[in-house]
């Protein structure tokens, strides 16, 4: 699946992830992918930019950590992340199920 398929999407997809654990970009990225199936293997330039523009957006934070030598910036999702990831999920139980309406 294409990025462009996700646009609009994307930021609720990304604060789930990061909802259920602090994750490094690598990690969310993994994670799209494994509860995707594999539909959502998304590039490192489509999900970073993703990343700094919720954070700027106050919905999630970030802390660098050391794991295995490496530094890495960990993101967690705010209290304010987790208010738009419940308005997202709302949002797309509306959309998707007139979708399926129309579709069906």
């Amino acid at each position: 699946m294409h990025a462009e398929e996700l646009k609009g999407h994307l930021d609720g997809l990304i604060l789930a992830v990061v909802a259920a654990e602090p994750a490094h970009g690598y990690a969310v990225i993994e994670e799209l992918k494994r509860r995707s199936g594999g539909a959502f293997a998304l590039p490192e330039g489509t999900v970073y930019p993703a990343l700094h523009r919720l954070e700027a957006a106050g919905l999630l934070s970030s802390s660098w950590a050391s794991a295995g030598g490496r530094r890495r910036r960990v993101y967690r999702v705010t209290a304010g992340g987790r208010r738009r990831l419940g308005e997202r999920r709302r949002e797309w139980r509306l959309f998707s199920r007139a979708v399926e309406q129309v579709l069906a």
